[in-house]
């Protein structure tokens, strides 16, 4: 089922009653919810070539523009990042007109190489991602979702996904990366991405990379380091619980939705095996727990867990830290691309157990099947199962 154009997708996200930034990747509907949820807002937006000029030139004219509103009036600034040196102004204007910001932009980077504080904690900081399984509802496509991703134009015409997708990554490279001059050469970055997209989901070797697209370790770093300021991926770092065993070092590297990750990996035009939509399922389910720990403002850390030996877990949920007398609490979740589900994959999960001062949880096993088990302490759920306790607050 495809979500027509014309109907308003509401999201989780809420928007904080006081000045905020709200942060994500490019076309996940950022200016479109703060549209609906402030409409009483004076809204600008900086992608207007003259309002941009006008401001960079002299932003005093903010308030001039703005003109005479009561205090407490709602202010939308869009694409704030394009224009650093506008948060003095309304820095300013909080303090004097006690007007609220609403602050939007796809990457807090330049900003902060502007030498911007982000208004020293006057303003709270929020993140909206794609769309959720629980926004989308009864319009949830996993299948479609796994292949194409969570984007709102990609849901709402996901026949054209390929063409959306291909202009999607064209256009973050003409105007996040070449206008704002992020790398010094574009092809050696969109060799990058090409090799960054077909390991979503595995552990970043920066020696191996620089290899591959024949750079330096460092450009690799500086490389993933855009990724992660632009919002369009995530690193996910090893869970070192302090076991007798060595742990992994290395982080695995996600990007937000595994539409653009397929995009940047150049199989738009492709069918994709079962390798890549187990990685992309687990990539959704990652896209879920972000969601939900944004949405609920619960922030627990996220990671995974892999000894040398090889047992890994795709995600391990810390519901609560070590302490001096208290062991780390743990949410550990296996992602299987199945539809049936098969024994021997609650192995790494029961592995966990074996480890000195650890307090389990949950013990999670999630599938593409239509049945609930529950094997000892493992609950193995169907992925849609799975999402619904999420938003209910019932994984942690």
């Amino acid at each position: 089922m495809n979500i027509p154009r014309t109907n308003y997708v509401p999201r989780l996200l809420t928007c904080p009653n006081r000045s905020f930034f709200l942060f994500g990747p490019r076309g996940v509907g950022k200016s479109t919810m703060l549209r609906h949820a402030l409409p009483e807002a004076v809204s600008l937006d900086l992608l207007d070539a003259s309002l941009y000029l006008e401001l960079s030139r002299d932003p005093h004219r903010l308030e001039a523009i703005i003109g005479q509103k009561p205090e407490r009036t709602w202010i939308l600034l869009d694409e704030i990042q394009k224009a650093p040196e506008l948060l003095d102004e309304v820095h300013r204007l909080m303090e004097s007109r006690r007007w609220r910001f609403a602050l939007c932009g796809s990457s807090a980077r330049k900003l902060r190489r502007g030498g911007a504080n982000l208004l020293a904690g006057r303003a709270v900081t929020v993140n909206l991602e794609g769309f959720s399984a629980k926004e989308l509802g009864t319009n949830f496509d996993l299948m479609r979702s796994v292949s194409w991703g969570m984007l709102p134009f990609v849901q709402e015409d996901p026949d054209q996904a390929p063409e959306i997708l291909s202009a999607y990554l064209n256009t973050y490279l003409r105007e996040e990366v070449r206008e704002e001059g992020l790398v010094r050469r574009v092809p050696p970055f969109v060799r990058f991405l090409n090799l960054a997209g077909q390991f979503n989901g595995q552990q970043v070797n920066l020696v191996n990379i620089a290899r591959e697209t024949a750079v330096s370790r460092s450009t690799v770093d500086t490389y993933f380091s855009i990724l992660i300021d632009t919002l369009l991926g995530h690193f996910l770092p090893a869970w070192r619980p302090g076991f007798k065993v060595r742990e992994a070092a290395h982080p695995k590297f996600y990007w937000f939705d595994p539409g653009v990750a397929r995009a940047a990996a150049g199989w738009l035009r492709d069918p994709v095996d079962r390798v890549w939509q187990g990685t992309a399922l687990e990539t959704l389910v990652y896209h879920e727990l972000r969601v939900y720990n944004e949405i609920s403002r619960k922030l627990r850390p996220l990671f995974f867990y892999r000894t040398p030996a090889g047992v890994e877990v795709d995600f391990i949920i810390e519901t609560a830290r070590r302490q001096f007398d208290n062991p780390p609490h743990v949410v550990a979740v296996e992602v299987k691309r199945a539809e049936r589900w098969d024994r021997s994959w609650e192995k790494p999960l029961r592995a966990i157990t074996s480890g000195p001062e650890l307090k389990i949880d949950r013990l999670i096993g999630i599938y593409c099947g239509s049945r609930t088990y529950q094997f000892d302490n493992i609950t193995v759920m169907p992925i849609a199962d799975f999402i619904t306790a999420l938003f209910a607050g019932e994984i942690f």
